[in-house]
């Protein structure tokens, strides 16, 4: 069993930043690519970053330059640093983890970005 457990979510005015965190645990072996999405009311879930374990990292469009992910193998933990928020951010944010051929998803956690 593998279980992915977020943390870092919360209320920030637009052009702050958070910092979101994202640990595996149980039954891991080796975690290939690690991501992070986001779901925001009525839309589907879509990919905001992805790391791949030798370091190969994608973002989606509408936030490059402001995010960077990151992962520290030694501690089965992805983070995500956001900066310059905008309201259009506003979504509830999962992590991904790709473990062999089987990928997992945490609980989600919610950022709101008030004007």
């Amino acid at each position: 069993q593998v279980r992915l457990v977020e943390s870092g979510g919360g209320l920030v005015q637009a052009g702050g930043s958070l910092r979101l965190s994202c640990t595996a645990s149980g039954s891991i072996y080796v975690i290939n690519d690690m991501a992070w999405f986001r779901q925001a009311p009525g839309e589907q879930r879509g990919l905001v970053a992805t790391v791949t374990r030798g370091g190969n990292i994608k973002y989606g469009d509408s936030v490059k330059d402001r995010f960077t992910i990151s992962r520290d193998n030694a501690k089965n933990t992805v983070y995500l640093q956001m900066n310059s928020l905008k309201p259009e951010d506003t979504a509830v944010y999962y992590c991904y983890a790709l473990i062999r051929s089987n990928y997992y998803w945490g609980q989600g956690t919610q950022v709101t970005v008030s004007t």
